[in-house]
């Protein structure tokens, strides 16, 4: 059955739904090394469901802001640890993905796609935990609540970023990936570690090494030091480093980054009271404004609601298609919960 718009008296149910199970504000999982959970480890089989229409009741629609619906997937693995996908990063062709969880696993695996880009469904996924420095699965250590994933190829090899809340961190690993390969520790600053314990690095994204911040990572805080402040953001290593401020505008959350080709960045948002209801969003910031001290703020490409398939939409990735289209993924953070989806969604970035 297709979903209806919820509307009045309906809108006020779902939210309460939402908030008796805190979708958006789970604690991490921490577990004692002696009481090792049973982590999974190896091939899972997760079951697809196609998303033919971005507006529900818009069958004839495919336009959005500046994006134009491809196609989705909802996934439905049947693992009950795979789940919580909250970053992710795909290959430069689109038929690969690497994303990470908030209980500290990796999960790989293909996308099955048509010659746009549209995805048909999922080619064969592996999980296996994120390990720490010294091989003790991050879950295991309490650091376990990964949030972003980026391929970074600024310098000699490319790498893997991936940040952590709680114990706010940013670790490397190889790229391709080796699920073997412990964490390497990147330096943060200071200010970094005194961000809220829930609201920590969302959003991480390298520029191109070729750009004005010569491949500087940009990691940007989900909220600031209270509701209403402007979100924080950091400028690590590569050409310059700093920090910043980002705009915080109609109670949306950063969720996840990614750089487009010409050095703008795309800034993943996420919305959810009882007043707006569900809510996401993506604003396009100007890359030259990235610098030490600016305040930034962007231009809004899409911005989506009940009336759309969405859900806690947390992670975001870029690559370009053959054709040169400019192709987004996004997918949702389900919380491993009943009442949520985990989702995966297609744009092409329009012309005009």
């Amino acid at each position: 059955m297709r979903r209806k718009t919820p509307s009045g008296l309906a809108a006020l149910i779902c939210a309460a739904l939402f908030l008796a199970a805190p979708p958006f504000a789970a604690p991490p999982f921490t577990a004692p090394l002696s009481a090792a959970p049973d982590l999974p480890r190896g091939k899972v089989i997760i079951d697809t469901k196609p998303i033919p229409y971005f507006g529900i009741g818009e069958a004839n629609r495919d336009r959005f802001g500046k994006l134009e619906f491809l196609g989705g997937l909802e996934l439905l693995p049947r693992n009950r640890h795979v789940g919580g996908l909250s970053g992710l990063a795909v290959a430069d062709d689109g038929a690969s993905f690497i994303a990470v969880t908030d209980n500290g696993l990796w999960v790989t695996g293909g996308i099955r796609q048509d010659a746009a880009g549209r995805p048909l469904g999922l080619r064969p996924v592996e999980v296996a935990p994120i390990l720490g420095s010294d091989g003790t699965p991050l879950v295991l250590a309490g650091r376990g609540d990964t949030e972003a994933v980026a391929i970074d190829r600024s310098g000699e090899a490319p790498r893997l970023l991936v940040s952590a809340e709680g114990h706010h961190s940013i670790y490397a690993f190889g790229y391709p990936l080796d699920t073997s390969e412990r964490a390497h520790s990147i330096p943060v600053p200071k200010a970094v570690t005194r961000l809220r314990a829930n609201k920590g690095l969302e959003a991480v994204a390298v520029s191109s090494p070729d750009g004005p911040l010569g491949g500087t990572i940009v990691a940007i805080a989900e909220r600031g030091a209270s509701f209403d402040d402007d979100m924080q953001g950091f400028l690590i290593g590569g050409a310059v480093s700093g920090a910043f401020t980002v705009r915080r505008h109609d109670d949306f959350d950063v969720t996840d980054a990614a750089f487009l080709d010409d050095g703008d960045l795309l800034l993943l948002e996420r919305r959810f009271n009882l007043r707006h209801g569900i809510g996401m969003r993506i604003r396009r910031i100007d890359g030259d404004k990235l610098k030490p001290g600016a305040v930034i703020d962007g231009v809004t490409i899409i911005e989506a609601g009940f009336a759309h398939q969405i859900d806690n939409m947390e992670a975001l990735a870029v690559h370009t298609s053959a054709s040169g289209d400019t192709i987004l993924t996004i997918l949702s953070d389900d919380n491993r919960s009943i009442l949520q989806r985990s989702l995966l969604l297609r744009f092409r970035l329009a012309d005009r």
